[in-house]
């Protein structure tokens, strides 16, 4: 059995938020034509003159607060992440001798964890086609945004592009492009030898004594996540799943459910938040890291932040704003604003406001 159907009966989805199935992007990748005329400035290995190029790339950007699980999975498993790697070359680089396509990867490392995975990453990838990129340390939240990393390898502004097309057809230098992060390249290793169990990793932070990163299985939920790891609360408590700036939050009540996105859990105690200084995190957090290439992003996250902090706060004008932002934000940083105000404001402020 080829490693394209045992992905398929391994149901292997993305673990970078979206969820999207491995098998249909690495379909995609590998139907893409490509464009021998095209020219990479980069000189790329055993490539001939009018070869199709194709790239594979592992994000590692990791540019969430409270998200690190990329990290822990490459300093205890970074041999299974790039045989995964490896697999994927493999699979693209299949065809006849004529139209053979050349295949290159790269790790695009966060730059916090080049300092101490670099020595070992380099000895692993020694005489591969992968090599590492360390992401820009200006590049922030939005480098991480599987097209605004293309950006960054070639040496452009970091920012998203316009979608279609999207990098399964024109990806680096408008060759195809597959991105997968870096738990789904170590799923692939694990699906190739027969080992994967449908679990996924997960972050476990905030207002619990047992913090940290814990491979578990998908289906699961956040209740049940919490409990076998010896982190559910005996005090009333909220979470927010899914990334600490980006993710959904949800009342103890709510947890009947998946962990959904990065698989990130944080514990926040009832008793010691109050809304304003949450809310005020997140807008700080998105003002911050905006890119300023769309003006529904860039001026919408100042003034939401702007309005937010007046002593009397206008609700109608604040979520007129959100709904702007959501509606007509270019990529998905700015509608991603959305996703933590509003299901905070809808699940949790009734119940802390009633408990003071």
């Amino acid at each position: 059995m080829d490693i394209l159907e045992k992905i398929k009966q391994a149901g292997l989805v993305g673990r970078g938020g979206a969820g999207f199935l491995v098998a249909k992007k690495w379909s995609a990748v590998k139907d893409a034509a490509g464009d021998p005329s095209a020219s990479s400035p980069r000189p790329e290995l055993g490539t001939k003159a009018g070869q199709v190029k194709k790239y594979v790339v592992c994000n590692a950007a990791e540019g969430e607060p409270g998200l690190v699980k990329d990290s822990y999975i490459l300093e205890h498993h970074a041999d299974k992440v790039i045989d995964g790697m490896k697999i994927a070359i493999n699979f693209l680089s299949v065809g006849s001798e004529k139209n053979k396509p050349a295949v290159k990867g790269y790790i695009f490392l966060n730059h916090a964890y080049n300092k101490k995975l670099n020595k070992k990453l380099a000895a692993l990838l020694k005489d591969s086609a992968i090599e590492i990129f360390i992401k820009p340390i200006e590049s922030g939240y939005i480098g991480g945004e599987e097209s605004a990393v293309l950006n960054a390898i070639e040496g452009r502004r970091i920012e998203p592009r316009l979608k279609p097309p999207f990098p399964v057809t024109h990806g680096l230098w408008g060759f195809p492009t597959l991105v997968n992060n870096v738990e789904t390249f170590y799923n692939v290793n694990l699906v190739n030898s027969d080992q994967y169990k449908n679990n996924r990793f997960y972050d476990i932070a905030g207002d619990c004594p047992n913090e940290g990163v814990y491979e578990l299985p998908a289906d699961l939920t956040i209740e049940k996540v919490l409990k076998e790891t010896k982190n559910y609360p005996k005090f009333p408590f909220f979470a927010q799943v899914g990334g600490d700036m980006a993710g959904e939050v949800l009342s103890s009540r709510q947890l009947k459910g998946p962990a959904t996105g990065a698989g990130s859990i944080t514990v926040f105690s009832l008793a010691k938040n109050n809304y304003k200084k949450i809310i005020t995190g997140w807008l700080d957090f998105f003002a911050d890291e905006s890119c300023g290439q769309c003006t529904p992003c860039r001026e919408g996250t100042y003034r939401l932040r702007e309005v937010f902090m007046e002593e009397k706060i206008d609700w109608v004008l604040f979520n007129d704003l959100l709904d702007n932002l959501a509606d007509a934000s270019f990529c998905a940083l700015g509608g991603s604003v959305v996703v933590p105000i509003r299901s905070f404001m809808k699940n949790v402020l009734p119940e802390m406001e009633a408990k003071k």
